[in-house]
């Protein structure tokens, strides 16, 4: 097992309604310390965030979050702010309503009108895995294949579960072309990460790696997070 290797998968995540500037600079000084790919933080915190850590770590932040049913100017209102305020990556969630009306058409442009506002950014598609039947899970592969964004993400981590390893294998099978995995909420221990890795995900939204690493005990500001 290659502990750096986990390391730089991680998006290193704080992301409860209390979390406060301390915690933020702390868990991005670990982010920092440990190489990981990003810390993932409130938009609120992204500006802060930017200018504490200069170009020494990626900002991901979250949009439509947690519950997708932002409308789509909003949505992209939201990222275009964050890529202002120096987000480097932009985890969206998606309209889940629309899924079960079967509104493919209306997911596919508003990730293609998200990624244009990101620009040049990274986006990730969130898609809320423990709400969907595995038949909307492999629709939304293929739709989110043919769209613009870089990565499908399983789970915010404020629902009803998160990232399972069935879920990362079914994304495994079905989608395509050059879009990635993120699984996200539940990855509790190395192992966890590192099945989840050989399993196709080439990111991670996890607060417990670093913490394990780091060894502080349950009560770490940076696992506030217990979604994650």
């Amino acid at each position: 097992m290659d502990i750096n290797k986990i390391l730089s998968t991680v998006d290193h995540t704080l992301l409860t309604q209390t979390a406060t500037e301390s915690e933020i600079k702390a868990i991005c000084d670990d982010a920092i310390r440990y190489s990981t790919a990003s810390v993932c933080i409130p938009p609120s915190y992204v500006k802060f965030a930017k200018e504490y850590v200069g170009d020494k770590l990626k900002i991901c932040t979250v949009i439509g979050f947690p519950n997708g049913y932002n409308t789509t100017e909003v949505k992209c209102f939201e990222a275009k702010n964050a890529v202002n305020n120096g987000a480097d990556e932009i985890d969206m969630v998606i309209n889940l309503g629309y899924v079960k009306d079967n509104k493919y058409n209306l997911i596919l442009n508003e990730i293609n009108e998200v990624k244009k506002a990101c620009g040049t950014k990274l986006l990730k598609v969130i898609i809320e895995t423990c709400l969907l039947t595995d038949a909307e899970k492999i629709k939304l592969c293929e739709l989110i294949s043919k769209s613009d964004a870089d990565y499908i993400k399983t789970s915010t981590g404020f629902s009803t579960g998160g990232a399972t390893k069935d879920d990362i294998k079914l994304f495994a099978d079905n989608i395509f072309g050059d879009l990635k995995i993120k699984a996200a909420g539940g990855i509790s221990s190395l192992q966890d990460a590192q099945e989840f890795m050989n399993l196709g995900a080439t990111r991670l939204g996890t607060s417990r790696i670093v913490r394990i690493i780091n060894n502080q005990g349950e009560n770490n500001g940076s696992d506030k997070d217990s979604s994650y």
